[in-house]
Order: C-alpha cells, then sequence, then structure tokens
C-alpha cells in the first residue's frame, strides 16, 4: 500500500507479499477497501497515548498536539492523503470510524479527569470530546492546504493554543 497507494493495491498482492495464500487473505477481508479501513484503525489507534498521563488539561492537550503531528507524519496516512484522499470522505462527512469512535472514548475519560481537577472548564465530557475531535481532525486531514501559511510546527503551536484555550475553565 505505501508503494502503490490503497487504490492500487490488490488482495492478491497483499497475499503474495505476505507469503500466503489468497483464500487466507479473501477469509478475513472481503475486498482491499475493508483491509484498508483495518491497517487505517490499527494504525491510528497505535498512535493513541498508552497511559493518561498527570491528567491535566496542559498534559492533555500536549498529548493530543504530539498525537496529531505523528499521524499527519505516519507514512500510511501521507500515502492516503496523496493518492487515495477520497478513502477518508465517509469518516470525515458521513459518519465516525472505529479509530473515530476509539479517539473519543480516550477524549472523554482525559477530559473528566481534568474536569475533577478543575483543570478543564465545566461541560457535557461528550460533547467536548466531539469539538477537540473536529478541531484535531482538521488540523491533521487539512494541514496541507494551509501549510505556506502555517507549517507543521506552527500548526501545532496555534492547535495547541486552541485547544488549551477551548479546555479552560471561565475565570
Amino acid at each position: 500500500m505505501l508503494a502503490v497507494g490503497m487504490r492500487r493495491t490488490t488482495l492478491a498482492e497483499i497475499a503474495r507479499r505476505a507469503g500466503v495464500s489468497r483464500p487466507t487473505v479473501y477469509r478475513r477481508w472481503p475486498d482491499v477497501r475493508t483491509l484498508s479501513a483495518d491497517l487505517l484503525t490499527r494504525e491510528l489507534v497505535a498512535l493513541l497515548p498508552a497511559d493518561a498521563g498527570d491528567g491535566s488539561r496542559a498534559d492533555g492537550v500536549e498529548r493530543i498536539v504530539r498525537t496529531a503531528s505523528a499521524v499527519r507524519d505516519h507514512p500510511l496516512f501521507v500515502k492516503v492523503l496523496e493518492t487515495d484522499p477520497e478513502l477518508l470522505i465517509t469518516y470525515v462527512f458521513d459518519r465516525l470510524g472505529t479509530s473515530q469512535h476509539r479517539i473519543l472514548d480516550v477524549l472523554t475519560h482525559a477530559i473528566r479527569h481534568g474536569q475533577q481537577d478543575g483543570s478543564i472548564r465545566a461541560g457535557d465530557p461528550d460533547e467536548l470530546a466531539a469539538m477537540v475531535l473536529l478541531q484535531v481532525q482538521s488540523a491533521v486531514v487539512s494541514a496541507r492546504i494551509v501549510s505556506d501559511a502555517l507549517p507543521p510546527d506552527r500548526l501545532d503551536g496555534q492547535l495547541r493554543t486552541a485547544l488549551d484555550a477551548y479546555l479552560r475553565p471561565e475565570e
């Protein structure tokens, strides 16, 4: 998939490169699109922080920004954006995918923890998590279109500022 993109990859080629039979691959995935979705989910979920950190807003925002940056730089994600961005359309416009549900779970848990220690503003944690997901997803998926005005290092800084301001308790 990294060599030719998702659209030009076939299950037969995947089986050949993996050294397994085509029926072995077809038993697990009916088509390349399903396999691609599973692969992207696996790779994105693997980038999520493994622990809760110190639970503070500052630590949480930093973890979100680092994760967003890692996703933007991930070779598979870069390849999808370069060659097959239409694979993401469903998950941007129509419905949440498995990885987005997992991200929302992580964000909701972190927001609840930050609300308990007072470092994150009051509000429905599910709603706050959904808004954070929208902000971060936009910063990841659309980063290339603003890269002249906002290169990756400065994009990370702006995302950090936006998330911190959004989550900061009202005074």
